[in-house]
């Protein structure tokens, strides 16, 4: 299948129809639930989430919970509240920083950094993990650096072993989960479910949390690139200051895109490179639609190839050891 510069377009208002009819009935059928709770960041996914749950089930029946925590982006309520009301939903604001700190979440974090920045000091400085660039230009193992930027004004980034990056990762990803348990406690106390947020590009590649942010009853966005997340959030009439917000994980204290933590492109040519390698375009075929080189094609092919097969546990269900 030829790759072409339309080949992800989408009639927005028919997909939206859809994905709203969709919702109603596996919420109302399939699920036995009149409502649904949707977890709103301030980020483009989950205001489309929240727009089509409206769509789906009426604004009575939904309610936004925003989760913000100590090293959350100040712009992130705001935005999500200011979308809530626009749409003229019911929205509950629930910190989760007393609760990532009971569960250490901080501390753990704070540990794995002082092994590589001994001077980290947690309340006055900034930290992120990323992926370097360069992913087009040569093969790689993947690897991420934990860049620290220091309250004197100094950036310094160094690479990170094995031990301190699954530490600061499975620390964090108490974020998620602990998200997750907030929005099922709204949803149960309702009766209600919780709609998903997460989109293809997170899906295939695995830029989720087992357990968290993929723990939900209904998932709108799943089949979705980004571009036609975007697509739908303008047909939605989502606030032009959450469509032009760069999409980041604002999971860490010091800013940080999606692209650098975990996708190292930008959407707009990542939605083609994994339309192309799922549909096995050809290298050759597919560079000069991408304006990249055919090794350069090649080189996203394979980072892509082992991002999927490395995160492909966190799309299965519990292995069962005896089979019903």
């Amino acid at each position: 299948m030829p790759l072409q510069p339309d080949v992800l377009a989408i009639d927005p208002a028919a997909e939206t129809r859809r994905l709203a009819e969709a919702i109603a009935r596996q919420t109302r059928r399939d699920l036995r639930r009149q409502g649904l709770v949707v977890g709103v960041s301030g980020g483009v996914d989950s205001a489309v989430a929240l727009g089509l749950a409206v769509e789906a089930v009426g604004r009575e029946r939904v309610v936004g919970i925003l989760m913000p925590d100590r090293h959350s982006s100040p712009e992130s309520v705001p935005l999500a509240r200011t979308w809530c009301e626009q749409l003229g939903v019911e929205h509950v604001v629930e910190d989760v920083t007393p609760a990532l700190t009971g569960l250490g979440c901080y501390r753990r974090q704070t540990e794995a950094i002082r092994r590589l920045f001994p001077e980290f000091d947690e309340d006055r400085d900034r930290f992120k993990i990323h992926m370097p660039p360069g992913v087009l230009e040569q093969d790689r193992v993947n690897f991420f650096l934990l860049t620290v930027e220091f309250a004197d004004g100094r950036t310094e980034s160094r690479r990170l072993g094995v031990r301190e990056f699954l530490q600061i990762v499975a620390a964090t990803n108490m974020k998620q989960r602990t998200r997750m348990t907030m929005l099922y406690y709204h949803a149960e106390a309702r009766n209600w479910a919780v709609l998903g947020t997460c989109n293809r590009n997170e899906w295939i590649v695995g830029f989720i949390v087992k357990h968290g942010d993929i723990a939900v009853d209904v998932k709108p966005l799943q089949h979705l690139y980004k571009s036609q997340v975007y697509a739908l959030a303008r047909h939605l009439g989502v606030p032009q200051a959450i469509v032009d917000r760069p999409p980041s994980s604002d999971t860490y204290s010091a800013d940080q895109t999606q692209e650098e933590f975990y996708f190292s492109l930008p959407w707009e040519k990542m939605d083609l490179l994994i339309w192309a390698w799922e549909h096995e375009v050809p290298p050759a075929e597919a560079a000069e639609p991408l304006g990249l080189t055919e090794e350069q094609v090649a080189r996203a092919y394979r980072d892509l190839t082992t991002k999927s097969r490395t995160t492909a546990h966190m799309r299965r269900m519990p292995l069962a050891c005896v089979e019903d």
